[in-house]
Order: C-alpha cells, then sequence, then structure tokens
C-alpha cells in the first residue's frame, strides 16, 4: 500500500504555494511586488497573507514612508522548512508516478488557454506573454 501524500494544507492552496515559492527566493517582498506578481487584488493577497502569518510561515512588517504605509513580507524559518517540506513531497509523488510506456505524462497535463483537449478535458496553459509570479517579481 502507497503511503499517503503529506502535503501541508496551508501551503497547498494555489495562491498561498505561489506566495510561498516567491518568498522563499527572496529575502522579503513588499506587498505591492506581491500583488503584481501574483495578479491578485489586494483583498486576496492580504487574507493569503493572514492565512501563513495565523500559522507561523509569514512575518509581516508594516513601514511608513512618504506618508504611505508599506507592509513588507518574509518567510519564517517554519515557513521555509514548510514550503520545502511540502515541494519535497510533490517531488516523492512525482517520482513514485507510474509512467505508461508509450504516453507521455506531459502531452495529458492539463494547458490555461481553454482549449478542449483529449476525451473533451478542458486545457489550461499559462499565456507565453505572461510572465510566472516569481518572473515578474525578478523583473523590477
Amino acid at each position: 500500500m502507497k503511503p499517503q501524500p503529506r502535503l501541508d494544507p496551508i501551503v497547498h492552496a494555489p495562491t498561498r504555494l505561489q506566495l510561498c515559492a516567491i518568498l522563499a527566493s527572496v529575502d522579503e517582498a513588499e506587498f505591492a511586488a506581491l500583488r503584481d506578481a501574483l495578479g491578485v487584488s489586494d483583498s486576496v493577497l492580504s487574507k493569503q497573507l493572514k492565512v501563513l502569518e495565523d500559522a507561523g510561515y509569514v512575518k509581516l512588517k508594516k513601514t511608513t514612508i512618504d506618508s504611505r504605509v508599506r507592509t513588507r513580507a518574509w518567510l519564517t524559518k517554519a515557513g521555509r522548512r514548510a514550503f520545502s517540506a511540502h515541494v519535497a513531497e510533490f517531488q516523492r509523488i512525482v517520482a513514485n508516478a507510474t509512467v505508461v510506456p508509450g504516453r507521455s505524462p506531459i502531452a495529458s497535463a492539463p494547458t490555461s488557454t481553454g482549449d478542449v483537449g483529449r476525451a473533451g478535458a478542458r486545457q489550461t496553459r499559462a499565456p507565453a506573454d505572461r510572465p510566472s509570479g516569481l518572473q515578474a517579481l525578478r523583473a523590477r
């Protein structure tokens, strides 16, 4: 019997997973840069940061610069450990995946254009002209 995946439900939500991936690659990031990199609204980002902060995975610091409040976020040690463990679990799952000879696992992966693929499954592929969250953050 295969062991059940040990994915962290706090990290696993798509926006939080992307957020952790971005924060794992930098020392800290400003709220606006995170919002733009993720392509979400202020309220969505605030909610996701709050969940991560309540779990002890993220620290937030608010400062006033030129009469504007700026929020910076960074992963705590616990957050880095949780994210690393989550990624390691994904790697374990993929490493143990059964590959059917003659069938590429990538060819059947979903894509985001809204195309209908084999057997009528909706495809989801990220637009090629839009950088991913981390690429957008690094481009600044």
